[in-house]
C-alpha cells in the first residue's frame, strides 16, 4: 500500500531490455530483482513499459506490493505500453528527458541485460560518475556472464590509454540479484 503523503522510498533505477532476450534466466533475474527492490524497502524507477525485462522487473516489484515509478516518452507509449500496476507514470517528450528524470529519482543504478538503449543508459551513468556528477552506485548484474564483452571493452579502453583504471572502481559487477540488492542496502545504510 502506498500512502498518498508519504515521502518516496529511495529509488533504484533499473536499466534493462524492452525484450526478454534468448535465455529465460534473464527474465527470472529481472523478476527476482524487482521483488527484492520491494522487499528491501526501495522504489523501482524504470522505463515505464510492461514488456521485456523492464516489465519483468516491474512485475516482480508489483507482486510484492512495492512502489513503482515508470518514466516513458510519449512516442514510446504505443511500442512499450505502460505498466498499469505502476504507482506513478511520468510521460516525457524525449528520451533525454526520460533519462534525466530517472537519474533524479534514483539513489543508484542497476543494469540487467539489454540492448543499445540499456548500454546508452549505463554509459551515461558511468560517464557522469567518472566526471564526478554523482556518487551513486552503479551495479552490473552479470547474469550468465552477459556483460563480459562490455567489461572487456572497458578494460580495452584502459589498456589503450583512453580511460584510467579507476573507471572500473565506479561500478560493481555481481552475478545475482541478491548480491546487487546488498550493495544498495549497504549504500542506504551509510547515506
Amino acid at each position: 500500500m502506498i500512502f498518498e503523503n508519504a515521502p518516496p522510498l529511495p529509488g533504484i533505477c533499473v536499466f534493462c531490455g524492452s525484450s526478454c532476450g534468448d535465455d529465460p534466466a534473464y527474465a527470472q533475474a529481472a523478476r527476482t530483482f524487482g521483488a527484492l527492490i520491494a522487499i528491501n524497502g526501495f522504489r523501482l524507477v524504470f522505463g515505464g513499459g510492461r514488456i521485456g525485462l523492464m516489465g519483468e522487473a516491474a512485475t516482480g516489484t508489483a507482486y510484492q506490493e512495492g512502489e513503482i515509478l515508470g518514466i516513458i516518452p510519449s512516442f514510446l507509449r504505443h511500442l512499450e505500453p505502460p505498466l498499469r500496476a505502476a504507482s506513478k507514470i511520468v510521460v516525457t517528450e524525449t528520451l533525454n528527458e526520460r533519462k534525466t528524470k530517472m537519474f533524479e529519482a534514483a539513489m543508484g543504478f542497476a543494469i540487467l541485460p539489454g540492448g543499445i538503449g540499456t548500454c546508452d543508459e549505463f554509459f551515461e551513468a558511468h560517464s557522469e560518475a567518472q566526471l564526478k556528477q554523482h556518487a551513486k552506485p552503479i551495479v552490473l548484474i552479470n547474469i550468465k556472464n552477459y556483460f563480459a564483452p562490455l567489461i572487456a571493452l572497458l578494460e580495452h579502453t584502459i589498456a589503450h590509454g583512453f580511460a584510467d583504471a579507476e573507471v572500473m572502481d565506479l561500478i560493481e559487477i555481481v552475478d545475482t540479484p541478491e548480491e546487487a540488492i546488498k550493495i544498495f542496502a549497504a549504500k542506504r545504510a551509510t547515506a
